[in-house]
């Protein structure tokens, strides 16, 4: 059981022996050559003249390091174990945090929370994991709109038309009793959810939709494609409906309107990944609050974030 009174969460040194126990559970491993001999302890002094624990040296290829190197908490000044809370809470928070809470509840500042949560939601990023899906399963695709209402809008920024005008595209696929894979998209067309699909999907797999046009040719190079017709009140057919995605996309909205309340489209894409982890590795899957902090763990390594990248606009 994990709280906020555990230990790794307060005391810097407990918090340095959890992250290499999980990182290398057989002995420290040398992120710049990969060697795992010749490894030997190598504590650095602080600038009183301490010696600081955590610091190793390779006989291979002579270099020092901490765990932190190689990972998305190398070269910050925040404590480690304030990295280990701030995971946790991310990972435990159903609809997320803000960084004013990280600010107030960590004691860093504003700024600084900010940049932690949108590194933490870069390890969060579910890139290679494979398709969804697959013989005999069931995929669920549908968008959904990200954005204010018009009408609480200034005049000046108020769009005019109907639907999704002046709003941001989001595309998810679902996999029934499984994962859940989010992206931005420029458009909903045939041109723009196809390539989502192919690549993010097993066409073995049996695919449920609306009656968007968008999907009607690419339905055909599934195992099966079913669709339900919500312009006609129809929303669940036998195994034909929407309503895993649609129940996601509730989750994703009440935690960007009432959590984050504002989203620019830049950082969109990690605020996808954010509520998609969550959602992959949720309880009912059998993960609970640590365990999901402990697979995000795995997913630290190669996924340095700097504050010049920060701001990078990323499309499906």
């Amino acid at each position: 059981m994990c709280d906020a009174t555990t230990p790794i969460f307060h005391n810097e040194n407990k918090a340095r022996k959890f992250l290499e126990q999980q990182r290398w559970p057989d002995g420290p491993v040398c992120p710049f050559c990969g060697s795992p001999d010749g490894i030997k302890s190598a504590p650095m002094a602080d600038k009183k003249g301490e010696p600081v624990k955590g610091w190793y040296h390779c006989n291979a290829c002579r270099k020092r390091f901490t765990v932190r190197v190689g990972t998305l908490y190398e070269r910050s000044h925040i404590p480690l174990h304030k990295w280990l809370y701030a995971t946790y809470l991310i990972c435990s928070s159903k609809k997320g945090i803000s960084a004013n809470q990280i600010h107030r509840t960590l004691g860093v500042t504003y700024k600084s929370a900010w940049f932690m949560m949108h590194r933490i939601r870069e390890a969060m990023l579910d890139d290679d994991s494979g398709p969804l899906g697959g013989d005999g399963k069931i995929i669920e695709a549908d968008t959904t709109y990200i954005g204010g209402k018009e009408k609480n809008k200034h005049a000046r920024k108020r769009h005019s038309g109907r639907g999704g005008v002046g709003k941001l595209v989001v595309h998810t696929l679902v996999e029934r009793g499984g994962r859940v894979r989010s992206n931005r998209i420029a458009n909903v067309s045939g041109k723009s959810v196809r390539p989502v699909l192919v690549r993010q999907a097993s066409r073995k797999s049996t695919l449920m939709t609306d009656t968007h046009g968008s999907y009607y040719h690419v339905g055909k190079e599934f195992a099966r494609h079913e669709m339900v017709d919500h312009g006609k009140d129809e929303y669940v057919r036998g195994q034909a409906y929407t309503n895993t995605a649609e129940g996601f996309f509730s989750i994703l909205k009440r935690g960007l309107t009432g959590i984050y309340q504002q989203v620019s489209e830049a950082h969109l894409h990690r605020y996808l990944a954010e509520f998609d982890f969550r959602y992959s590795n949720r309880s009912a899957l059998g993960v609970n609050d640590f365990a999901r902090a402990l697979r995000l763990l795995k997913g630290i390594e190669g996924k340095r974030l700097t504050y010049r990248r920060i701001g990078e606009t990323r499309y499906a």
